[in-house]
């Protein structure tokens, strides 16, 4: 058989067994891991022993609160392994579905590891700037009067940072793992109940956000209780624990660096490869998406599991580090102002918060259990439905979980009802979740008239479909900034009113007001990426019943799937961009505070009406532009490349169409993966270098000008006007690219034309156009954000 696929004299493609490529030319298992496979097992279980002995031990020195956020994250742990196990457990189908699953597998794990080889050496790199940068800045009044000299804040600064960046990487790598593992089986299940696969493809997900979330909390909350101990925080001539959350901020740094590039070099890849297979594929060649004539379908499927498992891991990671440690410097300077007796409540609360997160999304992911009827879904059932059933169950949950949080954490003498405010910040955040995703949902979903306005548009032409598209999605951002708009006041009016004051009387408690209610939108972030992860899983599983040439009714299953897919995806981006406002509206308010403790000056506002700090302003928003230029123009330059070799392999063998040939699929694939690592680069560093170019120009401009804030004055309009914009345009770029792909989608169900059809080839041309929009440029928007907050809170110092 290997002798006739080498020389190409095969039968008729659908009598013999399809023989897909093994990508891999060494092992691309992380070396960590393949270090613990190799182990023996009782030693393991000694090493697990000592290591969480050793964890547990730390913590009971610091607080019981700690002991009680690493017992939950141990314990998500123990379920993300069940969860494991019972996915794994399930059926990989006939031979030729195993083939296209490894195939996919192995070109998932050599890019992924190839990609993160590159960022880890850039992190090395930054690392050793970051070192250097500390060990010449000048120190807080907090840190002298503490004795923490310019080389202990360097050193914990960057182990931080490397941490972060460690713990983020390994979050994308586990959904990776998972995507590429349960793609096969939900197509196996498919065969027998749509109500199976759905349930395999959650659990699959379910594993990857358990794993995720538990890795963020309690990466920050291990990293909190070392310094604590190591640095004596508390006893007499030692730092105070209100100032140790400060400590943290290279944690959250790290992980935005590296969730930064993943983001941008997965949605490279994916949306290169997709537009590549579709432009040749469906609309020159005609044939159905996911054919296995079409040589960048393996590249095209790779995609989904690099961009929108991996990056995405890692990008939800970074969102709940970041937000964790900027409410933790929040609380504690709240709790310093106050004058509270026992200040460690209100720094630990996200910790407790984002542990029952882990409990609750459990319970939403167990609740969604499997049934013996066959095809149910495509009959009876919207899998969108079942997914928002238990997403409501999370959400009744959180509420309840949130409340007694704030009682048990936030209560305090000098203000009784404090507890409650808060509590009632939490439950605007979490409403303004639900809100953003039925919001999303509804611009997204094909049961909704935007995209069956959108869909109809495509009757009369390619173009209409692009105009309806973008109003669609620029009409699409202002819902979701009027519910933000609305969150952020009322959020800081209840933290206002909580009867916490500082010596002078003053109201205290708004900002960490904003932070509760970004803490209760972010309360179900593990459920929330359980749904995204439920995606790219189903998308896989109908490509791999494509090309293994399944029955129709197998296929009908899994388009369904897919399809909701699609909308779960758009939803999770919405979650994401509106926790990623409101992270960095708390960073920003963190900046600020930290330019004021290096300066020994109050820094309370930003005059936008100084010609040099509107620039700044002007160069925010400019970067916004930029960035999402730059993404977009490198899917479209590889994506090129893709077309070309897959019109060259149509024209150089003919035998493709009638499956007399084989497509190279492994030479698609090296090229969307070399062209995508090289692409990421620039974007990335316009990210990284313009900030700290801007602040250090303007406070080199400052010093001779006699306006010694001036670089930090400006590198904070940069940030609060890049927030404003980056939010409007990734929800421009997300919603309408989602809207774009579930009109095809809709046209593919048999409306209006169905597949083939005039209507159709324009919403594939409309499809194409938004695929950089919603997975390359809009996803690594708000991740964007949340880094320029998080480097400029680090490299404060510079601008003064």
């Amino acid at each position: 058989m290997d002798d006739a696929m080498e020389t190409g004299n095969l039968a008729p493609y659908q009598e013999r067994p399809r023989i897909f490529p093994n990508m891999r030319s060494k092992p691309s298992t992380p070396l960590i891991f393949r270090v613990l496979m190799r182990m023996n097992v009782r030693l393991l279980f000694v090493l697990l022993f000592l290591g969480f002995g050793a964890i547990f031990y730390i913590g009971a020195s610091t607080s019981p609160t700690i002991v009680f956020v690493f017992s939950i994250c141990i314990i998500s742990f123990i379920i993300s392994i069940y969860l494991t196990n019972w996915v794994l457990g399930k059926d990989e189908g006939p031979p030729e579905m195993v083939q296209i699953s490894d195939a996919i597998r192995d070109g998932a794990e050599g890019f992924f590891k190839t990609q993160y080889g590159s960022i880890s050496k850039m992190a090395l790199l930054l690392a050793m700037m970051i070192f250097g940068i500390y060990m010449f800045r000048s120190t807080t009044p907090q840190q002298e009067s503490s004795g923490i000299g310019r080389l202990t804040s360097a050193s914990i600064t960057v182990f931080s940072f490397l941490l972060g960046a460690v713990c983020s990487g390994m979050a994308g790598y586990v959904g990776m793992w998972v995507s590429v593992r349960a793609n096969v089986r939900v197509s196996s299940a498919a065969r027998r109940s749509a109500r199976e696969a759905l349930q395999i493809a959650v659990r699959a997900g379910g594993f990857s956000a358990l794993v995720v979330v538990g890795m963020a909390v309690i990466g920050v909350a291990i990293l909190y209780a070392i310094f604590y101990v190591w640095l004596g925080v508390d006893s007499p001539g030692s730092m105070k624990v209100t100032d140790l959350p400060l400590l943290l901020v290279g944690y959250g740094f790290g992980a935005s660096f590296v969730a930064l590039f993943a983001q941008l070099g997965g949605g490279i890849y994916t949306k290169a490869a997709d537009v590549g297979a579709d432009l040749v594929g469906k609309v020159e060649q005609g044939i159905p998406e996911d054919d296995p004539r079409n040589p960048a379908v393996i590249a095209d499927l790779v995609g989904d599991n690099v961009g929108d498992c991996a990056a995405r891991g890692a990008d939800l990671f970074e969102s709940i580090a970041a937000e964790i440690i900027s409410a933790m410097i929040l609380g504690g300077t709240m709790a310093q102002r106050c004058k509270i007796e026992d200040p460690s409540g209100f720094i630990l609360f996200p910790l407790v918060i984002h542990s029952f997160d882990l409990i609750i999304s459990s319970v939403g992911i167990f609740s969604i259990r499997g049934t013996r009827d066959p095809g149910v879904i495509g009959v009876t059932e919207d899998p969108m439905m079942i997914l928002q059933k238990g997403y409501s169950v999370t959400i009744i949950l959180a509420v309840v979980t949130f409340g007694l949080s704030t009682r048990w954490m936030l209560y305090t003498e000098q203000a009784p009802s404090a507890w409650l405010n808060f509590a009632l910040c939490g439950l605007v955040g979490i409403m303004t979740a639900y809100i953003f995703v039925w919001i999303t949902q509804y611009y997204t979903d094909y049961k909704y008239e935007p995209v069956r306005k959108l869909a109809l548009s495509s009757t009369t032409g390619h173009g209409t479909n692009i105009i309806a598209g973008i109003s669609l999605g620029l009409e699409s951002t202002a819902l979701p900034v009027l519910v933000i708009s609305v969150s952020i006041v009322l959020a800081f009016w209840l933290g206002q009113t909580s009867g916490l004051v500082d010596e002078a009387g003053n109201p205290t408690g708004g900002l960490f007001g904003t932070a509760v209610a970004t803490m209760g939108m972010l309360s179900t972030a593990a459920y929330v990426l359980t749904m995204d992860m439920f995606g790219p899983i189903a998308d896989n599983a109908g490509g791999i019943v494509e090309m293994s040439q399944q029955p129709e009714s197998v296929r009908e299953i899994t388009d369904v799937l897919d399809a909701a897919g699609n909308t779960t995806k758009a939803t999770t981006k919405g979650f994401a961009i509106g926790s990623a406002a409101l992270a960095s509206f708390l960073l920003f308010s963190a900046y600020m505070d930290e330019v004021a403790s290096f300066a020994h000056t109050p820094f309370t506002q930003v005059d936008i009406a100084i010609p040099e700090v509107f620039v700044g302003g002007l160069l925010g928003s400019m970067l916004i532009f930029l960035f999402s230029a730059w993404a977009c123009a490198a899917v479209g330059r590889t994506a090129q490349e893709v077309v070309n070799e897959v019109r060259r392999q149509f024209i150089e063998r003919p035998g493709i169409m009638d499956f007399k040939d084989k497509p190279d699929y492994g030479r698609c694939v090296a090229i969307v993966a070399s062209a995508s690592l090289r692409e990421m680069i620039k974007p990335g560093a316009l990210a990284i270098i313009s900030p700290v170019f801007v602040g250090v120009l303007f406070r080199i401009l400052g010093y001779y000008t006699g306006h010694p804030l001036l670089g930090a004055k400006v590198v904070a309009a940069m940030l609060m006007f890049a927030t404003v914009s980056g939010i409007l345009m990734a929800l421009f770029l997300n919603t309408s690219g989602g809207a774009w792909d579930n009109a095809k989608k809709y046209i593919e169900t048999g409306a209006l034309g169905g597949k083939g059809s005039d209507s159709h080839k324009a919403a594939i041309t409309g499809d194409t156009v938004g695929d950089p929009f919603k997975d390359t440029a809009g996803p690594s928007l708000h991740v964007l954000i949340k880094m320029l907050a998080t480097i400029t809170l680090v490299m404060a110092p510079v601008f003064l």
